[in-house]
């Protein structure tokens, strides 16, 4: 190996260890060291990392859930779990939730349903999706053993948050690009980018057994639906229908793995 390879592989390395570090900061409250920086060209290559960015938030409620499954008894440790994956992030992706129904639900016409999703204010429809998504997050978690919820938990977020690389590799960001704050991540990816990134969500399945299939239908399901109503009202996807995207398919899987493990 020559020496300028031999100098290029580590490079490489760091290039895409801090891709990894900015998807993290970008989706998440964890402080970063300062020289992964903050750089918007950079952000549009993050993609491919979401998923294992969702994986990790799974990880840290899935250890959330453990701990505290130990001392309290009933959906309390799904509930404290949930609370702290909603903290992590910032409630990211249920804002997009809310945004998104609050737009498509309140606004008759494209441009009306675009307008009211940029409203910081929650309306009716929006804090509707928002208590019911996390109430059947809750229950659905809170239906199977801790044990098996550990790793149902982790599938669950990694792999929604492939579904919605999905959408951003198949889609049209339809939002105003000076205006939208996903601007810089939601840019046209590569099929290579893409299977690195499906190759991460669906990793994460195999600890889940044959029960991830019912879930993995389940939410490939939902994210045609989804797409769909999407291509149809917007004419494709923003910011907010991306964590909506995400949202709903997660709490799909999670009724999918259930009803299998129902079914059993």
């Amino acid at each position: 190996m020559s020496s300028e390879a031999r100098t290029a592989r580590p490079s490489r390395l760091l290039a895409e260890l801090r891709l990894l570090l900015m998807a993290v900061q970008y989706f998440t409250r964890v402080p970063m060291p300062a020289w992964v920086g903050h750089s918007a060209e950079n952000l549009g290559s993050t993609p491919r990392y979401f998923p294992a960015v969702g994986a990790l938030i799974g990880a840290v409620g899935a250890l959330v859930l453990w701990a505290t499954s130990l001392v309290l008894a009933g959906p309390l440790p799904v509930i404290l779990s949930t609370a702290f994956t909603v903290f992590m992030t910032g409630a990211f992706h249920e804002d997009g939730l809310a945004d998104t129904f609050d737009g498509l639900g309140g606004g008759a016409t494209r441009e009306r349903a675009l307008e009211i999703m940029k409203d910081s204010r929650l309306g009716t429809f929006g804090t509707a999706a928002l208590v019911l998504t996390l109430l059947i997050k809750i229950e659905a978690l809170s239906e199977l053993p801790v044990t098996f919820a550990i790793v149902v938990l982790i599938a669950g977020h990694a792999f929604s948050r492939a579904c919605a690389v999905t959408l951003i590799f198949a889609g049209t960001l339809v939002s105003n690009p000076e205006l939208s704050r996903s601007r810089a991540v939601a840019q046209p990816m590569g099929r290579g980018e893409l299977i690195f990134a499906l190759v991460i969500g669906i990793a994460p399945l195999y600890w889940c057994g044959t029960y991830a299939i019912a879930g993995f239908v389940c939410s490939l399901i939902v994210l045609y639906v989804l797409a769909r109503w999407f291509m149809r009202r917007l004419g494709g996807f923003t910011g907010d229908t991306l964590g909506a995207t995400q949202q709903l398919t997660e709490i799909a899987f999670y009724l999918g793995v259930l009803a299998s493990w129902n079914s059993f």
